[in-house]
């Protein structure tokens, strides 16, 4: 299940992907799809959305899904909640989709977080930010820490405890989620918990190990980084602030207890343990969880890989003992 950071790291790649990711990866081959960098945000958001459909796990049941509209800088923002029972304060997760900032939105991940919240025993909130190209950063950072903040402000209406509130999110989503996380910090409403699928934590510089190893044949490739990269910023100088690079905030201490889950043949592998690394360094309680044999995405594959599953379960053990759920 869960590694400590120090074995997890130490840990040599197992240097074959699962049998499952590879007929996944053939499957996707076979259709021989155009590289992300030669379409445009909508095809991608089209072509994305088809794909999840095709590898979620089935839709588990909850009392209360419900869709709610709140604050943010830009203007309302969509949001959905989702209660393993319509009675009783529960733990919060704030959770934050993945994209690239570009794609994705409730739909794109709502089989995932109903299984957070079922089998976590905790309310999640999901959150509709802003996409680029059409609101580049710092929107998205700007909407996930509003959401962060209204959810803690709110918590008595949506039956949170406030005490107990999480963030999370996967890929760009656990980005958003790290951002937030720094941001209540530093306005003096620490959260509780945070939860970082696969998070991108560095896009100043779009290389290392896993960018060099996992680059292409993977899914995520690095030129569809550059795509996002590009998407998101208008000027990529802005890479180097904290909010769109959380790995190079300048501390990093005094923050939640964080899970930092990683695939192997993934080529944010690398930046997502350097935090986790960083993380533990500033005396944060970290625990990393690196799944050999897997890619980015993993998480949301649970209809086609059998660890989509367990990672599902995994995550959230985690937010029950962190949680007390």
């Amino acid at each position: 299940m869960h590694d400590d950071l120090t074995t997890a790291l130490a840990r040599p790649l197992s240097g074959a992907v699962h049998p499952q990711v590879a007929a996944h990866l053939a499957q996707m081959a076979a259709m021989n799809p155009p590289p992300i960098e030669s379409l445009t945000a909508e095809q991608v958001r089209v072509g994305f959305g088809m794909q999840m459909k095709m590898t979620a796990g089935p839709a588990t049941s909850l009392p209360v899904v419900r869709e709610l509209t709140l604050p943010a800088p830009g203007g309302a923002i969509k949001a959905r909640l989702y209660r393993p029972t319509a009675d009783g304060v529960l733990p919060g997760l704030v959770f934050f989709h993945g994209g690239g900032w570009v794609i994705g939105d409730l739909d794109s991940h709502d089989d995932l977080c109903r299984d957070l919240a079922a089998q976590a025993h905790c309310a999640v909130l999901a959150v509709d930010y802003r996409l680029a190209p059409e609101h580049c950063f710092p929107a998205a950072a700007e909407d996930a820490i509003a959401a962060a903040d209204w959810a803690a402000a709110n918590a008595a209406q949506l039956g949170i405890d406030p005490a107990r509130l999480a963030v999370g999110g996967d890929s760009a989503g656990g980005n958003l989620a790290a951002v937030a996380a720094l941001a209540a910090r530093d306005a003096g409403r620490p959260l509780a918990a945070q939860l970082l699928i696969y998070p991108v934590t560095d896009m100043s510089r779009l290389e290392g190990e896993s960018y060099a190893a996992c680059g292409e044949g993977y899914g995520l490739t690095a030129g569809a980084m550059v795509w996002f990269r590009d998407h998101y910023l208008t000027d990529t100088k802005a890479a180097r602030d904290w909010r769109v690079s959380p790995l190079l905030a300048g501390d990093l201490s005094r923050l939640p207890p964080a899970l930092v889950v990683t695939a192997e043949f993934d080529v944010l592998r690398s930046e997502g343990e350097a935090y986790a690394k960083r993380l533990a360094e500033a005396g944060v309680p970290t625990r990393l969880a690196r799944y050999d044999g897997m890619i980015h995405g993993f998480a949301s594959m649970a209809g086609v890989l059998d660890v989509g599953r367990q990672v599902r379960s995994d995550m959230a053990q985690w937010l029950r003992a962190t949680l007390g759920g």
